[in-house]
């Protein structure tokens, strides 16, 4: 089911829920995701400074994953500039490499 996130309030309440749904408590679910139940609380009340990389663990590790739907007009840009990093970021690792 997906649902419309426009504020860190909202996807807080949704992680939330979802570690309800799940039968975990904060404390068990931080321990089992390698975060602090301080950090895990603080994505759930939708706390505004917190840390991408953690939070994106937080998600993976309760199953959800979050998309952005990009407007018709300028999608193929979007999708062309990103194909085009990717190509970049693959180049610069094999140089990495040798």
């Amino acid at each position: 089911m997906k649902f419309v996130i426009d504020s860190p309030d909202q996807l807080g309440k949704v992680i939330r829920a979802s570690r309800k749904a799940m039968d975990m408590r904060q404390d068990d679910a931080a321990g089992s995701i390698g975060v602090s139940e301080n950090f895990l609380g603080k994505v759930e009340r939708g706390g505004e400074t917190v840390q991408w990389g953690k939070l994106f663990q937080v998600m993976k590790e309760l199953g959800l994953s979050l998309s952005v739907e990009v407007p018709d007009e300028f999608s193929a840009r979007v999708e062309a500039s990103l194909q085009g990093k990717a190509a970049r970021g693959k180049t610069s690792s094999s140089r990495e490499a040798e």
